[in-house]
């Protein structure tokens, strides 16, 4: 008897069990394994329910149906996968619509190019998907067969009832019902694919403009800058938690005060606070939007509809009050129509910079080389002698070693400086014009004269090198004249940082060092190279991803202004900034609050602005 009653067990409780395994399990962070995790799914508690009812009323199930269900099965633990796991890795959730066309430059960021990559990972994909399939077909059709039995088909309806009727009751139930909810059931798949039929609906019917809210006041002017360039540089990554995580914050003491120590004696002050960034892990356009539209980029799909509006930006306030605008994104491989809308004077992608440097790594141009080329060409253009200066020996800028006028491989080759037009690499802003976007600099001139031919200049700079999974990290350069040149960076150099071995899912100290990097160039450029009454925004775009950050990390990232006018860095601790570089706890809202911030803070007479917005 007994063996009889295990026979008829088995059959339908090992396939029972199998599917509910494979709905149920979590993410063994910080990898891509699942972890197993003992709790109920009360959608494989309904959809077995659904299934007694269909056979007592059909007497059994057509193969057919078992052949849909199998594959609807499959699709639900592809999706669980991805519920998961997305999240652990990443810090948020997947949004197909914006995701997917970004995979070939997600996979290509550990180097050969994507094309191998994407094969590779679909073939494997796909070996998965049947493999699992074939499983879930079996436990399906075993699970069909015993619903055609009287005996069984009351056995599973029980079962199936039973779990329905706990879940239903769950929150009536116990203390603290939602822990109740959240440990005996995993949390439902369907949400997920609802949650991506929403973005793409959203996304392709985004017309109603006021979704966006009301446009920033830009009423005001930009006296209280006094014609300083201005330089809004989006910290790739740099998030709340190198200061809330214990072992991340310890990590980069050193680096984070050499960075305080280069600001005070370089006659600054910086001032910081912490913000609520649209995004986590990654999509740092949503970031950017966020402050130089003013909008609440949280909704992918209302970032898309801000693109095809005619709203005023930050970009565009500064080029009406005499502002040279620039965009310095060493991050564009491919082109961006889209960057019209904030109406830049001038984008520098990575093929426009003037890099002439090797590729170093996936973004090919460090953010040191970067800033560099930032000086050069649009904030001074003048490196002291200890680091090259202008009209020196060979090798220097402008000698006969293959510098910017040189004999060699500079840019504009032996005829000196570029005319417009010249050489891939050569840069508008060297161009012998006197308008709006005359030179920064040109070799012999006098930096007064430059500074009075010249228009104020709004930069702005995301940066890159500290970007998933970062890596390679390049040395850092004293000698910030040679990051103009071909010779920017040896051979060797470039390989020895490419050989090192990238990880997703252990990435931690490349995560620390690239932020070393970040923090050293920054404090070195601001100690030897700065403009006095240059005023430098850095703000961290985004949290990194989930294997760096940790689960269940809030959404915040630093903000830090540092200028040398103690007039208007009180303007930004009146609005809740404090001194230092560590920004307080409490957030002063979501990130778009800058824009008002910011163009309050620069009009004369200070425009009010509200001292502590609650977080999104």
């Amino acid at each position: 008897m007994r063996t009889l009653v295990l026979g008829r067990l088995v059959p339908l409780f090992v396939p029972l069990f199998v599917l509910n395994a494979l709905l149920v399990f979590g993410n063994a962070w910080p990898t891509l394994w699942p972890r197993p995790a003992l709790a109920v799914s009360i959608e494989l508690a309904f959809a077995v329910a659904a299934l007694v009812l269909l056979a007592g009323w059909r007497g059994r199930i057509p193969p057919g149906l078992v052949r849909v269900l199998a594959a609807l099965a499959t699709l639900w633990i592809v999706l669980r996968y991805v519920q998961v796991t997305v999240p652990a890795l990443f810090g948020r959730p997947l949004n197909l619509y914006w995701d997917l066309p970004h995979l070939g430059a997600v996979l290509d960021m550990g180097g050969d190019g994507p094309g191998a990559k994407i094969l590779l990972a679909l073939a494997l994909g796909a070996l998965v998907v049947l493999a699992l399939y074939g499983v879930v077909s079996a436990c399906v059709r075993a699970l069909a067969h015993g619903a055609a039995e009287a005996g069984a088909r009351a056995l599973l309806g029980g079962v199936a009832g039973a779990a329905i009727l706990l879940w239903a009751l769950a929150p009536w139930v116990g203390p603290a019902p939602s822990s109740v909810t959240s440990s005996a059931f995993a949390r439902p798949v369907a949400p997920l694919a609802l949650e991506q039929i929403r973005f793409l609906s959203a996304a392709l019917a985004a017309d109603a403009a006021d979704r966006l809210g009301a446009d920033p006041d830009f009423r005001g002017d930009l006296a209280a800058l006094r014609g300083a360039d201005v330089l809004i540089l989006f910290a790739e990554a740099y998030g709340a938690v190198t200061f809330d995580r214990p072992p991340i914050a310890a990590a980069l003491t050193d680096a984070r005060e050499q960075f305080a120590t280069a600001i005070a004696t370089s006659g600054r002050r910086a001032v910081s606070g912490r913000v609520v960034s649209p995004t986590f892990g990654g999509a740092s356009w949503l970031a950017h939007a966020a402050v130089l539209a003013g909008v609440d980029t949280r909704d992918p799909a209302d970032y898309a509809l801000l693109l095809t509006t005619d709203r005023p930006t930050l970009v565009r306030h500064f080029a009406a009050h005499g502002y040279r605008t620039v965009g310095w994104m060493p991050g564009l491989q491919r082109p961006w129509p889209e960057g019209r809308f904030y109406g830049f004077d001038r984008i520098a992608d990575a093929d426009s910079a003037g890099y002439a440097g090797l590729p170093f790594g996936f973004w090919r141009i460090p953010d040191q080389a970067s800033m560099a080329r930032i000086h050069f060409d649009e904030l001074g253009g003048r490196f002291g002698e200890a680091a090259g200066d202008f009209g020196g020996a060979a090798g220097d800028i402008g000698g006969a070693g293959g510098g910017i006028g040189g004999a060699g491989e500079g840019v504009g080759g032996a005829g000196g400086a570029p005319k417009r037009g010249s050489s891939p690499g050569s840069s508008p802003a060297l161009a012998d014009d006197t308008g709006p976007g005359a030179p920064t600099y040109r070799p012999g001139m006098p930096a007064e004269t430059a500074a009075k031919r010249r228009a104020p200049r709004l930069v702005v700079f995301p940066t890159v090198t500290t970007h998933a999974p970062f890596a390679a990290i390049p040395p850092l350069r004293e000698d910030w004249s040679r990051l103009l040149r071909a010779d920017a960076f040896h051979r060797e150099e470039v390989d020895a940082a490419e050989g090192q071995p990238v990880s997703w899912t252990e990435p931690l100290p490349a995560y620390l060092a690239s932020m070393r990097y970040q923090f050293g160039w920054l404090a070195d450029y601001l100690a030897r190279h700065a403009a006095q009454d240059l005023v430098m925004i850095v703000i961290g775009d985004h949290q990194p991803v989930g294997t760096v950050s940790g689960p269940d990390q809030p959404w915040d990232v630093p903000v830090h202004v540092i200028a040398s006018d103690p007039a208007l860095l009180a303007r930004f601790e009146a609005a809740g900034f404090i001194a230092g570089l560590t920004p307080p706890q409490q957030p002063l809202g979501p990130m778009h609050v800058l824009t008002q911030l910011l163009a309050n803070a620069f009009s004369s007479p200070p425009r009010d602005t509200p001292r502590r917005n609650a977080p999104p």
